[in-house]
């Protein structure tokens, strides 16, 4: 159930063999995110259990399960920005409730990212998923 922008990556990861270059993509579309304004980097959108400093401002449009869900991001650190990104090309544009019928884990595990991530990158990304599957769930409960 991934979105074509996810779909994309997938396609390019397939495309560049060596890992340098994945992660180099990968930084890439951080550096291309719109940053974070200063303003939403406070504890509420604070993802814990990250090593790095990472933010996630989730932006809801309409109520219930239907509603369209997106979120912007940022991190103090480049890989985590792109991860970011990642996550954004993964759920951007699926209503509340295809985000939580996403297998992430799957999803994910096509790009190879657990094979390639340090532990505590691969735990970051995890507390990341949640917060996203989390802010889904909020949403769907207040139809």
């Amino acid at each position: 159930m991934a979105t074509e922008a996810f779909e994309d990556i997938a396609e390019t990861f397939e495309f560049l063999d060596d890992w340098e270059d994945r992660y180099r993509h990968v930084i890439d579309m951080g550096k291309a995110m719109p940053p974070l304004e200063e303003a939403f980097r406070v504890p509420a959108t604070k993802v814990d259990g990250c090593a790095s400093q990472v933010w996630l401002l989730p932006e809801i449009d309409g109520t219930g399960a239907n509603a369209v869900f997106s979120f912007r991001g940022e991190s103090d650190a480049m890989i985590v920005r792109g991860l970011i990104a990642v996550l954004h090309a993964l759920y951007d544009g699926l209503t509340v409730s295809e985000v939580l019928e996403v297998d992430a884990a799957e999803e994910l595990g096509r790009l190879g990212l657990n094979d390639h991530l340090s532990a505590q990158r691969s735990n970051g990304l995890r507390a990341m998923i949640q917060r996203v599957r989390d802010l889904a769930g909020n949403a769907v409960n207040k139809a």
